[in-house]
């Protein structure tokens, strides 16, 4: 079973290394990596091609943003499998392509997913927040909450059955491609336990920032597939988000 990993970037020079050097850490042998850049200006590129053919796909050309690089990754991938780790993101360990394989596997299911720490900048292994997979249910998005994407795994054939991301949502086109995935197509998922990500803060969506319109983006994608929600409702996930910061990975 082939898994295609996708990373974007962008200026993304003091990052880019851990990232892809937890790719090709991992000991699941048949990894596709794909490394998307928007034409950094700095060092990026250089740092990127500084480890030859062990990238599969490298491309480097001025783009319209983060989710358009994105389906530019999932248009050349050819694993089985699809996940998308971010140039600021690390996986927790060499093992996570092997158990995301095998939920795959054991499973029989189209999409899998786990936990995610965040951890601070210049520190990873200081965490600052835990971001539970677990427990999560469908029934969920209507309150503006979904699985950690970088955790998210998906049969490639879902991409090209249902299309990738709607690029007319500039920061919430990952939830809105959940949000078909699970709720309009429901296909079948499984839960990885444990944390299989680590995600440096900040980042295009992070808390506190762009607030008003990541909520009203989930708004329009959870009401354009028939789920019923409100404004109201959504912005209720922040209360969840204050136990994340108390809690603890198991």
């Amino acid at each position: 079973m082939k898994v295609s990993i996708i990373t974007v970037c962008f200026n993304a020079e003091s990052v880019i290394k851990t990232a892809i050097e937890s790719v090709l850490a991992q000991d699941y042998q048949d990894i596709e990596y794909i490394i998307i850049d928007g034409a950094s200006t700095d060092k990026t590129m250089q740092i990127v091609q500084a480890y030859g053919d062990r990238i599969h796909h490298v491309i480097s050309e001025p783009d319209e943003g983060l989710y358009y690089a994105m389906n530019k990754g999932v248009a050349v991938a050819t694993g089985d499998i699809v996940g998308i780790l971010n140039a600021d993101d690390v996986y927790a360990d060499h093992q996570v392509i092997s158990k995301v394989v095998d939920s795959f596997k054991n499973n029989q299911v189209d999409m899998t997913f786990a936990d995610l720490v965040y951890v601070k900048a210049d520190d990873l292994s200081q965490i600052v927040r835990y971001y539970p997979g677990k427990g999560f249910e469908p029934e969920k998005f209507a309150k503006g909450m979904m699985p950690p994407h970088p955790t998210y795994f998906v049969r490639r054939e879902l991409y090209e059955k249902y299309e990738a991301f709607n690029t007319r949502y500039r920061i919430c086109a990952d939830f809105d491609l959940m949000v078909r995935f699970f709720v309009t197509h429901k296909r079948p998922y499984s839960y990885i336990p444990g944390v299989i990500v680590h995600m440096r803060v900040g980042g295009n969506s992070a808390w506190g920032r762009n607030t008003r319109q990541i909520n009203r983006e989930m708004l329009h994608s959870l009401r354009s597939h028939g789920v019923q929600t409100s404004l109201l409702k959504i912005y209720s996930k922040y209360f969840t988000k204050i136990f994340q910061l108390l809690a603890k990975p198991a």
